[in-house]
Order: structure tokens, then C-alpha cells, then sequence
């Protein structure tokens, strides 16, 4: 009986994970190019608790990480200069104090100093690396789909998109910001477009998540459901064997 406890204990530990994760999507339903996220789970065996032959392995239920879906969100039309959105797969390149970092998060601004910056203040790359700097007095900015960052004739820069091989190597760093966790360069992307006036909206679906809550709360009653029949199931064992005795 402690091995069905053991088991129902793993499964409780992973729903009440999976339940983080959900309420962390709907809490990001409206957080510009946020990627909604889902919880990864396998069995593992493992010796019994208690068994009469010993040969019965008993399989318990462990979370492997965090699986996140990259797929596009709807664009939402803004009209703000510095307002960008990527269509297509691919990443701002960024520069914080802790290296070069990646986002679908477009609701840029200017600095005093006139550099194209994130929200949090870091500024964006452009293909080469380096910053790119507005100046005011040459008149409004134009950002082609190609990235090229224009006011009138003057050619500001490029902002650059670029991609990893493979997307699992990014984790989330704060502030909307990716980090590559792999020793790999990410390569520039030819394929996607960027749109001025216009940003990403979070890919979450807030009733599919709203689903999963009720769920995960039907899951996690019915394992405590089972857990409390195998407690009594044991406790009544406890006494019947005591009155023989």
C-alpha cells in the first residue's frame, strides 16, 4: 500500500508543477510575444516501497522540464514607430549586461543618447553587432521589412533577426529575454519580415489554459482521492489484523 502512496505522491508533485506553469501562461496572456509553455512528464521505475516477490518494479511520474511552443502570435497594429514585430521564425538580438540575449518582444524606444533600446533599457543589435542610433533631427523612422532602419536617404542600420538550430537550446533570462544555452552561434534569418507599427501578442490560448486548470484540479483531487481509500484501506488492514491477534 505505501507504493500506491509513493506513486500518488509523484503525481501530486508534478500537477502542482503543471498548475505553476498554466497560471503562469494566463498571467502572460497579454505580455507582447510571450510563448506559452507546457510540462514535460515520464515514468521512472524504481524499487517498491514494499513487495512481496520483490520483482515488481513500481513506475513513479517525474517532470523532465519546461516544453515551449514558438509557434506565431497575432499581430496587433500599433502605429508606434518603434514598435516591431517579427513574422516568421526568428529573434531580436539584444545586449545586456550579461551577453547578447533574444526576444519576440518588439516595444522598443530610444535612450537619451538616441540608441534603439528594449523596455528594460538594453539596446537592440543589428547585424553586425552594434547598436543602432536615431537621431531626431533627420526626421521620422522608417523600418523596412527587411529590418533596415532609415530616416529619409540616411541608412541608420539593420535590425537583426536570427534563430538557433534548435530552440530548446534557449531558456528564458527575465525581462521577455532569451539566453542560448548552447556553445553555438545563432545564425542570421533571411526568411522572416519585420513589421513596423505592429507587435506580437502572446500565443496563449486563454481558454485551452483555462481547460487545463479545471483539469489539473480534477487530476490532482482524484490521485488525493485514491491516496485517502489506500490510507484507510491500510488503517482498516492495521486493525482487523489487531483484533486476531
Amino acid at each position: 500500500m505505501d507504493n500506491a502512496l509513493y506513486v500518488g505522491l509523484s503525481r501530486q508533485m508534478t500537477l502542482r508543477r503543471e498548475l505553476d506553469i498554466v497560471a503562469n501562461n494566463i498571467a502572460n496572456a497579454n505580455t507582447t510575444g510571450f510563448k506559452v509553455e507546457d510540462l514535460m512528464v515520464r515514468t521512472e521505475q524504481a524499487k517498491p516501497a514494499k513487495t512481496l516477490d520483490g520483482s515488481a518494479p513500481v513506475k513513479f511520474v517525474m517532470d523532465t522540464g519546461v516544453a515551449r511552443n514558438f509557434s506565431q502570435g497575432p499581430m496587433t497594429k500599433t502605429g508606434g514607430d518603434y514598435d516591431l514585430a517579427i513574422n516568421g521564425m526568428g529573434f531580436f538580438k539584444v545586449q545586456t549586461a550579461g551577453g547578447e540575449r533574444y526576444t519576440r518582444d518588439g516595444r522598443f524606444t530610444t535612450n537619451p543618447e538616441g540608441v534603439l533600446v528594449t523596455q528594460a533599457g538594453h539596446p537592440v543589435l543589428d547585424e553586425g553587432g552594434g547598436q543602432i542610433t536615431i537621431d531626431p533631427r533627420l526626421g521620422p523612422v522608417t523600418v523596412g521589412k527587411d529590418g533596415i532602419v532609415s530616416q529619409g536617404a540616411l541608412r541608420a542600420g539593420r535590425v537583426a533577426v536570427v534563430r538557433p538550430d534548435d530552440l530548446s537550446s534557449l531558456a528564458k533570462d527575465g525581462d521577455n529575454l532569451f539566453r542560448n544555452t548552447a556553445n553555438t552561434t545563432l545564425q542570421p534569418v533571411t526568411d522572416a519580415q519585420i513589421h513596423q507599427g505592429m507587435l506580437e501578442s502572446s500565443n496563449v490560448q486563454p481558454v485551452i489554459e483555462i481547460t487545463k486548470l479545471i483539469e489539473i484540479q480534477r487530476a490532482y483531487e482524484s490521485v488525493a482521492k485514491m491516496m485517502d481509500n489506500t490510507s484507510e484501506l491500510s488503517r482498516s488492514a492495521v486493525e482487523r489484523l489487531g483484533k486476531v491477534n
